[in-house]
């Protein structure tokens, strides 16, 4: 394999650890937990797994292990990092005893029903330390709910005598991660399961998960290009640029990118929802920021949108749910009509508010709401143009707005969506050395022979020596949702809080950011250089920790 000058110089960084895991250690046991809400429902489901208490690693004296192979798995989609939890969790059980094993199961968890699976040798793992991507196993989407998946995955646990399965995933994964630890638990099958917090959505997060891994590498890498976009945007000074930016369930990464490169506009979903915002509401502040710089003789802009918007819309939401809801009874009738006749028949066939509000939309919008359906017969939001969706409303607005001499400028806009460009890139120092004690944790909590644990490492926004390393039950992070109609046990998503104080640092300035050119242009992320370049964590987390 060709290598460029910067793998090859990455590939000899050594990532830093909390000075706690880098001798021998002890557990030290804090205090019983419960789950974040439906405490005796998530109790019930999960007797094995349930009030264990939080665990932290401090200085302990040497012991001797006794051989053991571990399993692990990528589920899910990429986040920068991935490589190093497992360079973290390979050295760690090394470090236990050389003859450990790990064997890494392929592309996702359908690798361990499927039994498709490598042993992961330290040539490989040599060639992956500090780099992007999940291609060292590959990932999947299969999710581990059944108990026939279950068994299938115990046969080839047990065959290659495998004593603890490490998860890398999402909220849904280490939901997946804890039903199988009860799994096994119950069934006294010996085998420890482990979850490692992966998103670069960043909604993965509570006290003891203070990031997700990904979440830092990909919002620089998006920043970088924003701050880009601004730049040219001041040179040419002719264009609005609307960016569509990765986050469909939380707006974290749009407020992480606003925060490092001080847009125009950023819209904040969660906010949308708690105003009970129309669509409307949206695109007249917009359009009102776009004439107010105008007025000023600045006909340029930047306006950051989180991919999942469209579902904070309450009015938006409600129209979603009833189309759904019509189109799966009516189908084949909807089918049947001409092409140039379905919108009226929709707009016909709504209640009169949803009907104003499909009317008002642009038809190309209007045409995926109704057309482009998932598996499940629902909406496929994530391919609605939010972007487009939102200058053709403006434009419009505009135009109306000029007509009444209420508006003077020129306005044209430029479209951008930054997704897949950030999930697999080369992790910055601070993702390097997160996901290396992310994995490295995660073999300390198998050595103690925890189960249904989550690999936690705080006080982030410290060098990396005075990070703490430990362990958080999942149990502790569960409540009860209504999934496929439903109620079923999952991982609480962590959403912007509007009273949290990265969302009120940037409420605090967005007026001036709309008058003003104030942009800040981050550039790409640095490897080598001083710690206050290369070693820096989010905004959101020098915010959130803020003494």
């Amino acid at each position: 394999m060709t290598k460029s000058a910067l793998q090859i110089a990455r590939a000899a960084y050594q990532p830093k650890l909390p000075k706690a895991l880098t001798g021998a250690v002890v557990a030290k046991e804090g205090e019983p937990t419960q789950s974040v809400a439906d405490q005796e429902d998530i109790k019930k489901l999960f007797p094995n797994t349930y009030g264990m208490p939080l665990i932290q690693f401090v200085e302990g004296e040497a012991k001797e292990f006794a051989p053991m192979n571990v399993g692990v798995i990528l589920s899910g989609g990429q986040a920068p990092g991935g490589h190093n939890v497992i360079s973290g969790l390979f050295d760690g059980i090394k470090k236990l005893n050389p003859a450990n094993k790990l064997y890494g199961f392929i592309l996702g968890p359908g690798g361990l029903v499927d039994h498709n699976y490598m042993e992961l040798t330290a040539d490989i793992i040599d060639e992956y330390r500090n780099t992007g991507g999940f291609d060292i196993i590959g990932s999947g989407r299969t999710k581990l709910e059944k108990e026939e998946q279950f068994e299938k995955g115990y046969e080839i646990l047990k065959e290659l005598g495998i004593k603890a399965l490490v998860i890398i995933g999402g909220d849904d994964s280490n939901t997946n991660a804890c039903v199988l630890a009860e799994y096994y638990a119950a069934k006294n099958y010996g085998v420890q399961v482990i979850g490692c917090p992966k998103t670069i959505d960043g909604d993965l997060k509570n006290d003891m998960i203070e990031t997700s891994f990904g979440f830092d590498t990909a919002c620089k890498t998006y920043s970088e290009v924003i701050g880009n976009i601004e730049r040219d945007c001041n040179s040419a000074r002719k264009y609005w640029h609307f960016i569509k930016l990765m986050g469909r369930s939380a707006s974290h990464i749009a407020l992480e990118c606003a925060l490092q490169t001080q847009p125009n506009i950023c819209i904040i979903s969660e906010e949308v929802e708690a105003k009970n915002m129309s669509l409307d509401d949206i695109v007249t502040y917009i359009a009102q920021v776009v004439a107010d710089r105008a007025a000023a003789g600045n006909n340029f802009g930047t306006v950051l949108i989180p991919e999942g918007l469209i579902e904070f819309i309450p009015a938006m939401k409600r129209l979603i749910a009833e189309l759904n809801d019509f189109l799966a009874a009516n189908g084949e009738e909807f089918n049947s009509i001409k092409r140039s006749k379905q919108r009226d028949y929709i707009i016909s066939k709504l209640s009169p508010e949803n009907a104003a509000i499909y009317a008002s939309l642009p038809e190309g919008v209007a045409r995926q709401l109704s057309l482009d359906r998932d598996p499940h017969g629902n909406v496929q939001v994530s391919l609605i143009e939010t972007e487009k969706l939102l200058s053709e409303m403006v434009a419009t607005k505009l135009a109306a707005w000029k007509e009444e001499g209420k508006f003077v400028g020129k306005f044209a806009a430029q479209h951008h969506f930054f997704g897949y460009e950030g999930r697999c890139a080369a992790p910055s120092n601070f993702d390097a050395d997160y996901c290396y004690s992310l994995g490295y944790t995660a073999s300390m909590l198998i050595a103690n022979g925890k189960t249904g644990y989550m690999s936690s490492v705080r006080n982030t926004i410290a060098p990396a020596a005075e990070w703490i390393a430990g362990g958080v039950p999942i149990t502790m992070m569960m409540n009860m949702e209504r999934r496929h109609g439903e109620m079923k046990p999952v991982i609480q998503k962590a959403l912007v809080k509007l009273d949290g104080a990265p969302f009120k640092a940037f409420a605090a300035v967005r007026d001036t950011w709309a008058k003003e050119t104030a942009y800040v242009y981050p550039g790409p992320i640095q490897y080598f250089g001083p710690t206050e370049v290369c070693d820096q964590p989010t905004k959101t987390l020098q915010y959130e920790q803020a003494k």
